[in-house]
């Protein structure tokens, strides 16, 4: 008898190996690598040869008519808004965050509210059993919806079920790593298992017309775990993000084929669970304190959405020889370009300092367009000059301390001028824009070419300018 082949997979990024290793050279993970039964070899080439030939393919132009997906609206907005607008019919989508973070407690809220608009929703739970799903329903106040629940981690048992004339709609897999295949030699979890689980699903989703939700869990870097393949087989991923400290929680966008990406939806978290927060830029600034320095808004965009932000800097006196900085909500490799541009171009004085920055509320900020108002934050607390509290700040700074224009001046004015900002300080528009400083939707528009012309702000004529350095 023919022994069985073995093989050794990393389970953070499914490179194959023929001996085991602490560390996988592809990705670099450490104690990832797991022996598993290999797939036995077919033909040579692939089957092909002996297969006989394959059907005639036919070829179709760009132009045609093709009608728009039909969507299962939730009524949950934030949720359809990160959807691109609700649930496609025959989709697959992906969601992943840390543990406790509220995956399955709003998956089972949107399962709650598709069943309550008489739209079939059924609950598969592979790490929970039914009277556990039962008591955070009846915690939410879900008990009356007509969601069917069942317990199940056998994918052949889910897709026999779901194959049925009545099945539901609306099915959520709650997670994708409990599920298994008898056709696959290994655990449930390893990469085998949620490669091969995933894809009868997505099969079947596309087959049967199912919108199916997987959970994701995701690994210490808060990338989903699996194989990067599972993010490409799905048609959507999203990833819920939020710290323990906070009572709000955001659903960003990363992969969407029938919307747009990057899309943020904001839920405030509570004992009967999340809510919609319609107005993000609000919250994010509810606890904001005017005349601080060190503080400065920054109005940004997520997705389609401008959203207005806090950012904090705090700029203090190091007793190391190094200086440290520390970043909370944004690039610390970019918070590093904007003090050397400061200390090369403008000649502010940061290196002896400690800086400390953060985003308040736990949003992270992605996009270039916050430089100008890091470097504002910053120059605030060195300068101890308050920046006006009713101004926000945008722009991206290059290398030079050029400041340039950002997308979407008009709609962050808007959303600044509809919380009661009264000015702005951003890049000088391109040619034919107009004057340095007009009034648009009601703000007062300051516009500079240079971040040199962002710190003569902080440095009155009658006064040189503060710094401090470090006492020896």
């Amino acid at each position: 008898m023919a022994r069985p082949l073995k093989r050794f997979v990393c389970q953070s990024c499914g490179a194959v190996t023929n001996k085991w290793s602490g560390r996988c050279e592809s990705c670099g993970e450490w104690n990832t690598i797991v022996e598993e039964a290999a797939p036995a070899p077919g033909p040579a080439g692939g089957g092909l040869a002996r297969a006989g030939k394959g059907r005639m393919l036919e070829f179709a132009g760009l132009r045609g008519t093709t009608p728009q997906p039909e969507r299962y609206r939730s009524g949950i907005s934030e949720f359809d808004r990160v959807c691109g607008g609700g649930l496609v019919v025959g989709s697959a989508l992906l969601i992943g965050g840390d543990p406790g973070i509220g995956k399955s407690t709003l998956l089972l809220q949107v399962a709650a509210a598709l069943a309550r608009q008489h739209t079939a929703c059924a609950y598969i739970s592979g790490e929970e059993a039914l009277d556990q799903v039962r008591l955070r329903g009846e915690r939410l106040g879900l008990g009356d919806a007509p969601v069917q629940l069942t317990a199940a981690t056998s994918v052949r048992d889910i897709v026999a079920t779901l194959e049925r004339g009545d099945a539901p709609k609306v099915a959520v897999i709650d997670s994708i790593q409990t599920m298994w295949l008898d056709t696959i030699d290994s655990t449930p979890g390893t990469v085998s298992q949620v490669r091969a689980s995933a894809q009868a699903l997505v099969e079947l989703a596309k087959r049967r017309g199912i919108a199916v939700l997987l959970v994701g869990h995701v690994t210490k870097d808060g990338a989903i775990a699996g194989p990067r393949v599972l993010e490409h087989m799905v048609d959507t991923v999203l990833y819920f993000e939020g710290e323990r400290g906070h009572h709000f929680r955001i659903l960003r966008t990363v992969k969407n084929r029938f919307g747009p990406t990057d899309e943020i939806g904001v839920f405030e978290m509570s004992d009967r669970g999340l809510s919609d927060v319609a107005n993000p830029s609000a919250l994010f600034l509810g606890e904001r304190r005017g005349n601080v320095s060190g503080t400065c808004v920054f109005a940004g965009i997520e997705g389609t959405r401008p959203v207005l932000t806090e950012i904090q800097a705090l700029v203090a006196p190091s007793s190391f020889a190094t200086p440290r900085h520390a970043v909370v909500g944004w690039d610390s490799n970019r918070l590093a370009m904007v003090l050397a541009v400061l200390e090369a171009r403008c000649g502010v004085q940061v290196g002896a300092n400690d800086v400390y920055l953060n985003v308040a509320g736990g949003l992270r900020i992605g996009e270039p367009a916050a430089d100008l108002a890091v470097a504002a934050a910053v120059v605030s607390s060195l300068a101890d000059e308050p920046v006006p509290h009713d101004m926000v700040v945008f722009g991206e700074i290059g290398l030079g301390g050029e400041v340039r224009p950002v997308s979407q001046r008009e709609a962050r004015l808007r959303e600044a001028a509809k919380l009661g900002f009264r000015s702005a300080l951003i890049p000088r528009g391109r040619a034919g824009t107009g004057a340095a400083a007009r009034i648009a939707e009601g703000i007062a528009i300051d516009e500079i070419e240079h971040l040199s012309d962002l710190v003569a702000r902080f440095q009155p004529a009658d006064r040189p300018r503060k710094s401090r350095q470090r006492s020896d």
